[in-house]
């Protein structure tokens, strides 16, 4: 079977031997992962964001205040 890479559209053989399908290299499955990162690529949807997925920069600076050292172990 073959399929078109997403990143840059060259074919690709849909087998276990290609090891980034769907994608044809490592840097074009690095691009896309980049484009989901950055927020180019998106999953549409009707909902807002509730109040409970705000950040609360305070909260965030007090905890690493607290303890820096574990505060990105958590």
């Amino acid at each position: 079977m073959q399929v078109n890479c997403p990143s840059c559209n060259q074919s690709v053989k849909w087998t276990s031997e290609a090891e980034y399908r769907p994608f044809c290299s490592k840097k074009c499955q690095l691009i896309d992962l980049g484009d989901w990162a950055t927020e180019a690529h998106t999953i549409p949807s009707n909902e807002l964001p509730s109040a409970e997925m705000a950040i609360d920069e305070e909260a965030i600076a007090a905890q690493y205040e607290q303890n820096p050292q574990a505060f990105f172990k958590e």
